[in-house]
């Protein structure tokens, strides 16, 4: 082994319990139980509500004499103030745990709750990693969509309820202490979600992949994330009931979940949360009108690192950064979503505030090559008029 390859220190604690199968939903109620959480906040979205989900996790808790309190009152993007009513329920009772389920907006409005039931003050004070001083309750999370990672993470990404601007916001306490992956949730997802949240997930591989902060271990999870999720996302939206498929994309975006929390993402994310939080364009859907061109920016540094994820270790290849590109912008079209900002609606004379915000993103000081406000507008450019 040549030992100059590695990085000087690798410190990884595996924090949750990841248990992955069809059905595993059933063992919610054990699984609490078994945690001493008598008393939980479930957190769900509406849609989880209607899907029946909620009322089936309901009674698995129930059934082993749990009491449970719902709260469904967050949009797509959580805030600062929608966490904070959270947490009021929280402090008002006797929740001795949190149990998430639904998609990334349910499992990080549940840490959002959690990191101001600790603490107080405002979401923004989080900002970073580290931050909670208080004592957070344990929580379970159980992801119905194959898009964020967040249940592998310790990491949520929540907005300010005034600005919209999209915040990384980590600690220790916020990981899970179950992960429940079962993707027979993940069916009843209308095909554009699908869509949205698993190009989100293969972006994470191939951003974690690349960034400055890479190890061969985050490197490794990215590798497999690529793998699961590159090929059964077209799968999953051919076939909605391939459980197969379906089963490898949400495993996929776990990897790619952990990818993530030893490495970071990089400049495409950095220009997708302001288009998020300025145009409402769905989370997935900014990335993928992004990444691409990072990926062809970035090939001037990381182009053998693309052809290392592309055709395995020892395999160059100049022309990599262009295929990789190329093949992110076919799925993207595979997906149905817009192929350039313009005809996504964002506006020309916007995109120097944006390259502004997207050189603000924390995200931005991971990527290989320097995420600038120049750097930025060159990207949102080519992106618009493609």
């Amino acid at each position: 082994m040549n030992l100059a390859v590695l990085p000087a220190l690798i410190d990884w604690q595996p924090r949750t319990r990841l248990i992955f199968g069809p059905g595993v939903v059933a063992r919610a109620g054990a699984l609490a139980a078994e945690l001493q959480l008598f008393d939980v906040l479930l957190v769900c979205d509406e849609g989880i509500e209607r899907a029946g989900y909620a009322d089936t996790v309901q009674g698995l808790l129930e059934r082993e004499r749990i009491c449970v309190t719902r709260f469904s009152e967050f949009s797509e993007n959580p805030d600062g103030d929608q966490c904070a009513a959270a947490a009021e329920i929280i402090k008002g009772g006797c929740i001795k745990g949190i149990v998430a389920l639904g998609g990334g907006s349910s499992l990080d409005c549940a840490k959002g709750a959690n990191f101001l039931q600790a603490d107080g003050g405002q979401i923004s004070d989080f900002r970073g990693y580290g931050r909670v001083r208080g004592t957070m309750l344990p929580m379970i999370g159980i992801p119905t969509t194959a898009g964020t990672g967040s249940d592998a993470q310790s990491y949520a990404v929540l907005s300010d309820a005034r600005t919209h601007v999209k915040m990384a916001c980590g600690d220790p306490g916020a990981a899970f202490k179950v992960a429940l992956l079962d993707p027979v949730l993940t069916c009843s997802k209308p095909a554009g979600v699908t869509a949205s949240s698993g190009y989100d997930a293969l972006s994470h591989a191939v951003e974690s992949f690349v960034t400055t902060v890479r190890t061969p271990l985050s490197q490794a999870f990215a590798r497999e994330a690529w793998r699961l999720t590159r090929g059964n996302l077209g799968r999953v939206l051919r076939e909605p009931d391939d459980l197969d498929a379906r089963g490898a994309m949400l495993l996929g975006s776990h990897m790619a979940g952990l990818a993530i929390e030893h490495s970071m993402l990089g400049a495409a994310h950095a220009c997708a949360n302001p288009l998020t939080a300025q145009f409402d364009v769905a989370h997935g859907i900014a990335v993928s009108l992004m990444l691409p061109h990072v990926v062809r920016w970035n090939a001037e540094l990381a182009g053998p690192l693309y052809a290392d994820l592309l055709d395995g270790p020892g395999t160059p290849d100049p022309l990599a950064g262009e295929r990789l590109a190329t093949e992110l912008e076919q799925v993207a079209a595979t997906c149905g979503f817009p192929l350039s900002l313009a005809e996504a609606g964002v506006t020309e004379d916007a995109l120097p505030a944006l390259a502004e915000a997207a050189a603000a993103q924390w995200t931005g000081g991971f990527n290989p090559r320097p995420v600038t406000r120049e750097s930025a507008l060159a990207l949102y450019r080519a992106a618009w008029s493609r």
